[in-house]
């Protein structure tokens, strides 16, 4: 890929990702295969008027390893700089990017139980103080192709071809294949708060959720909480894209009001282990039972991290005639995956969501109904078949979705 262009893709992750503001810290998330782009990033942070840039590098290799030959007890410890660490960023308030290049298969062979385990207990520690800093820094998730993801996507090609394709995929479902990406997801970022708008005006209390495939879900919504797309905002105000790409419109719904069955449309790839053809049973609201062709033991893991991972956090809408979907690509990676059709999502809901959240604290929010999780993970229902009904307040039904996409 030409240089040029990976140069506007970073500029579109710092300027509209992030929307770094002068005198900001940035810390980035990223392995160690992705090093050249990370630079670009690193680059631009400075460039825009980064403060400090700090970026946290990791390795599957390395993990893996660890993960097999360690013991939980000890990996499960939190040291003194990690804490450190989390105390900064609470304080300090940096952006936060994660530029995702994870081999689906990277974590083939781990004990999914003994992992499950180790990021239990780790976030009993971490997660309080990420609790303090909620919805008061800006943060986005962006793809960055790796070898081993590129030749999970294109088998049969060779590694740079396969590199390039993977690039250029993912150049342009994020909107930046032509080098304008700032401009390309302003007016995008128009279209989804536009769809938002309208639903936030059904006043939408249930979601029904039918497919051929089987899915037959009812979700409860929570009287007054909106449907967000697109940008968000910090309390300060800052206005930051959260996923690039995103082609999403979604709500956090009532915990306890689930009830029904649904069927994944696309496979999961969960802490580097992949969940095929799987399907989620729920009743009054939390995932009683599942099952799965491949990756089953990895799914139910997710379950049981804490008392709230097996409740829902979410509801996405997205059209299954998707720029994402349209590839024809199976990427292998959630950010993409669920960008592609709807999607609903396991654990952490979303505080922001409820009107003028601010003026309540935490727990309250979740008192409302917004689920209360350490963990957030996203799977895939829609097909090209998926319909959904609403139904707002009056008792009225709404068609929010025929044949996969909008009907409206």
């Amino acid at each position: 890929m030409k240089k040029s262009i990976l140069k506007k893709y970073a500029e579109l992750l710092v300027k509209s990702g992030i929307a770094l503001k002068k005198g900001q810290s940035v810390v980035i998330q990223a392995n160690t295969d992705i090093a050249d782009f990370a630079a670009l990033v690193v680059e631009e942070c400075y460039r825009d008027g980064a403060k400090r840039v700090v970026v946290n590098w990791t390795n599957e290799a390395v993990n893996k390893i660890a993960l097999k030959k360690g013991k939980a007890k000890a990996l499960s410890e939190v040291l003194p700089f990690e804490e450190a660490m989390a105390a900064w960023q609470t304080d300090e308030l940096p952006c936060l990017l994660w530029l995702d290049s994870d081999d689906p298969d990277g974590m083939n062979g781990v004990d999914a139980k003994k992992a499950a385990f180790i990021r239990q207990q780790k976030m009993k520690v971490l997660y309080p103080y990420r609790q303090k800093r909620e919805n008061k820094y800006q943060w986005c998730i962006a793809g960055v192709p790796s070898a081993a993801w590129a030749k999970k996507v294109f088998p049969g090609e060779r590694k740079s071809v396969a590199m390039e394709k993977l690039w250029e995929a993912i150049l342009s479902t994020a909107r930046a294949i032509d080098g304008n990406g700032i401009q390309n997801w302003l007016k995008h970022d128009e279209d989804l708060k536009a769809r938002c708008d309208y639903l936030n005006s059904l006043k939408l209390r249930k979601l029904h959720y039918t497919s051929s495939n089987g899915t037959d879900l009812t979700v409860g919504l929570i009287p007054g909480v909106i449907f967000l797309g697109g940008g968000e905002k910090t309390l300060q105000g800052t206005y930051f894209q959260p996923n690039i790409p995103s082609e999403e419109c979604f709500t956090s719904p009532m915990k306890g009001e689930a009830e029904g069955i649904v069927y994944s449309a696309k496979p999961l790839s969960y802490q580097g282990q992949l969940v095929t053809d799987f399907w989620v049973k729920f009743e009054k609201g939390k995932a009683v039972d599942c099952g799965a062709k491949t990756g089953e033991e990895a799914f139910r893991s997710i379950l049981t991290i804490d008392e709230g991972s097996a409740y829902l956090g979410e509801c996405a809408l997205v059209p299954f005639d998707s720029p994402i979907n349209n590839t024809g690509l199976l990427f292998y990676n959630t950010l993409f995956d669920e960008n592609a059709a709807c999607h609903l999502a396991l654990g952490r809901g979303f505080t922001n969501l409820y009107p003028e959240f601010e003026k309540y604290t935490e727990e309250q929010l979740h008192g409302f109904g917004i689920n209360k999780s350490m963990s957030h993970v996203d799977f895939m229902i829609g097909s090209k078949d998926l319909c959904i009904v609403g139904t707002t307040e009056d008792g009225k039904e709404v068609q929010i979705f025929k044949d996969g996409n909008w009907a409206f």
